[in-house]
């Protein structure tokens, strides 16, 4: 990997690190049901004499590394959670459960953190302490949030966090970091449109709920070039419309569905204020009534600028500035560390996980993207993650 150069004892420890991602890959766990994975986890900490915590925000838990003397404290975040796809890959680490799958990767966030922490507690001649931070629900529920509800940093007074999430079509041991947002805030919105059902050849004796539906779903575009600045980011993207169960009926409702993401909570504001306008005073306008459900899911994942440039600095030291990419474009995606990132500084670390090639030849025939039924975390990054971590905590330390 040209300029990189990973301790000994991460080195020799890959072998056993992909044992250990490759057994929750096989065995992954929904939101909140992060069981066995929580089990293995703690039981691991335990073998390396780390002190755990567990039951924070319902499956999370901590691993707390302590150096030899008193110090700052850093947070490290992987989550554990899997996604309710099912498995298109048939080789042999492939999930035990039908129509659950590690799809996002979070299987390696897990060992990479799992590593880290092995060799900290080794080694420990830092100051300060390291809180490893093993997160459920990220996929849905806000388990972040959860934990911090449940006094995480209260317990755990981190004076910074990071996270790590792998990216694929990015070559592997290239780090990329945003400075600034990250990722988008998510919000879902259900428009429902009540009108008054009536025969498909007779229109003229009913209110047509699926008329009015387009109408809106046209309207609502123009909130995205008409209300908010052109340089503000966000898309609007109606992913769902429900409406009638016959050919020959115009139904009496009709439902629209979507996702909404920005950057800013002020263009999300003026966004949700707008969907209320178009949706109510449309369907009244065909005599319909329109009623507006905008739920608030994540807020956008923005790095705090000295943080991300410290992760920044602490990557191009481990795989060299060639291989570090910093300020890059914010995803569109969603990722609830931005609950831990509006609680305390830190940064959101993008880790290539390649173009898919490391992938056994009995995978899916689907590309090896995120949230897809042929993806595989690739195990190459297992000690260049785990590396990177120790780095990272060390030189915050030190600071």
């Amino acid at each position: 990997m040209g300029a990189m150069r990973l301790p000994d004892d991460i080195a020799n420890a890959f072998s056993p690190l992909r044992a250990v991602r490759r057994d929750i890959h096989a065995h992954p766990e929904l939101a909140f049901a992060e069981h066995r994975t929580g089990d293995l986890v703690a039981d691991l900490l335990a073998q390396w004499d780390v002190e755990v915590h567990r039951g924070i925000g319902g499956t999370g838990l901590v691993g707390v590394v302590r150096g030899n003397r008193p110090g700052r404290v850093i947070g490290l975040r992987a989550d554990m959670d899997a996604l309710p796809i099912h498995e298109a890959n048939q080789f042999p680490h492939r999930s035990v459960f039908p129509g659950r799958m590690h799809a996002c990767g979070h299987d390696g966030h897990t060992a990479m953190l799992l590593g880290a922490a092995q060799s900290l507690s080794r080694n420990r001649n830092f100051a300060g302490t390291v809180v490893a931070i093993f997160q459920p629900a990220e996929e849905a529920g806000g388990g972040a949030k959860r934990m911090i509800d449940d006094g995480l940093f209260t317990r755990f007074p981190c004076d910074a966090v990071f996270a790590i999430h792998n990216w694929p079509g990015l070559p592997v041991g290239t780090f990329a970091i945003a400075d600034g947002p990250a990722m988008a805030s998510t919000s879902e919105f259900e428009i429902r449109i009540e009108g008054r059902g009536a025969h498909g050849a007779m229109p003229e004796l009913g209110v047509d709920p699926v008329f009015v539906a387009i109408q809106i779903a046209q309207g609502l575009q123009g909130l995205i070039t008409r209300v908010k600045r052109p340089i503000d980011p966000a898309v609007l993207s109606i992913t769902m419309i429900h409406a009638g169960d016959a050919t020959n009926v115009i139904p009496d409702v009709a439902t629209i569905c979507g996702t909404l993401r920005t950057f800013d909570e002020g263009v999300s504001d003026r966004i949700e204020a707008g969907m209320h306008r178009i949706a109510e005073a449309t369907a009244q306008a065909h005599e319909a009534r329109a009623r507006v459900r905008f739920d608030r899911n994540y807020p956008a994942t923005v790095n705090h600028p000295n943080e991300a440039r410290f992760a920044a600095r602490v990557a191009e030291e481990l795989v060299g500035t060639n291989r570090v990419l910093f300020g890059v474009e914010p995803s569109m995606g969603a990722e609830d560390f931005a609950f831990l990132l509006r609680e305390r500084p830190g940064a959101y670390i993008l880790l290539g996980n390649g173009d898919g090639d490391h992938r056994a030849p009995e995978h899916g025939i689907g590309p090896c993207t995120l949230h897809n039924a042929s993806y595989d975390f690739n195990d190459d990054l297992l000690p260049i993650g785990a590396a990177y971590w120790v780095r990272l905590a060390e030189a915050f330390l030190a600071a």
